[in-house]
């Protein structure tokens, strides 16, 4: 295997926890058949310390300004993800991250900042369960879904909070296929068998 696949995740005030660590977790552990990691999963940040919602402190590895090169940007959700006014910069972020990363990727409500972008004008997309309705009024051009993971290609959008653990197991199969998925499956030992 050559050089792992470097996969970002962004967060911004009043991000929702599981939402980044599900697939932080999946990304940084999973291995390819030698048992090299498949993914350089690193966080990113507007600032150097992220406030998330109930009051967990994160520090990122980069803040947005100092983001190295990626191959993959996962934008999780969260209330900060619902109103993002004040956020402008991480918007710009993510619109120039769209034209250079391979996929572009959100967790639950994290499809609202990808939205905004307009980068989903015309697909299919998802949220969480119970933001579809408010998502779909909000962004008429958008086709939304009821599923757990929506693959558009070069845009993957995956329904609820705990829903970033599959979103991390479908990229890793999507770019290591299905016996690195499984591999990783068996290590988080859950229902995703």
């Amino acid at each position: 295997m050559t050089k792992p696949m470097s996969a970002g995740v962004l967060l911004f005030p009043q991000v929702e926890v599981l939402d980044f660590a599900g697939p932080f977790e999946v990304l940084g552990r999973a291995t390819d058949e030698t048992g090299l990691p498949c993914f350089q999963a690193l966080t990113l940040g507007l600032t150097p310390e992220v406030l998330c919602v109930d009051g967990l402190r994160v520090r990122p590895h980069f803040t947005l300004a100092e983001a190295p090169v990626l191959d993959i940007l996962v934008v999780p959700g969260g209330p900060g993800a619902r109103e993002p006014e004040s956020l402008e910069p991480v918007l710009s972020f993510i619109k120039a991250q769209a034209a250079q990363v391979q996929v572009m990727a959100s967790v639950c409500t994290g499809s609202y900042w990808l939205a905004r972008a307009g980068l989903l004008d015309g697909l299919s997309a998802t949220t969480h369960t119970l933001r579809l309705d408010d998502f779909a009024a909000a962004f008429p051009s958008i086709k939304v879904v009821r599923q757990k993971i929506v693959d558009q290609g070069r845009v993957i959008t995956a329904g609820g909070v705990a829903s970033g653990v599959d979103l991390g197991l479908h990229l890793v199969e999507r770019f290591f296929g299905e016996e690195a998925r499984r591999r990783e499956a068996v290590r988080l030992d859950g229902p995703w068998m």
